[in-house]
């Protein structure tokens, strides 16, 4: 599956953004899809997933601001930010596994195989 990744921009802190992940190949009911985000210098951090059953899980530096949702006719996943922060600026990436893997190894980068370019986000203070 290939994924493409748009939405991102310059926002002020605490407002809201919306990411899109637009996936084609593939569709997306059948893969559970992660969001990553990585800030220069810094490791490519887990933001949440959706499992390709159901079920959504989040960072904890995301959780309540941030939801994933899915439309499976536009074969689209969204990441939903809202309260946005300075430390969440980064560039967000979209990342898809058709394995059945546990919760766990979805958390991390290598549990996925496919990966969208990614889309800058920065919050201003």
């Amino acid at each position: 599956v290939q994924l493409q990744a748009s939405g991102g921009g310059l926002v002020q802190a605490g407002a809201s953004l919306g990411l899109s992940c637009e996936a084609s190949g593939g569709t997306v009911s059948d893969y559970s899809m992660g969001w990553f985000r990585q800030a220069p210098g810094k490791e490519r951090e887990y933001v949440g997933v959706i499992r390709w059953r159901s079920g959504t899980y989040y960072g904890n530096s995301v959780k309540g601001r941030f939801t994933i949702s899915r439309d499976n006719a536009k074969n689209t996943v969204y990441l939903q930010m809202n309260s946005l922060k300075p430390d969440d600026t980064a560039v967000y990436y979209c990342a898809a596994t058709s394995r059945t893997a546990i919760l766990s190894t979805l958390l991390t980068p290598g549990g996925y195989e496919s990966w969208g370019q990614g889309t800058l986000v920065t919050v201003s203070s």
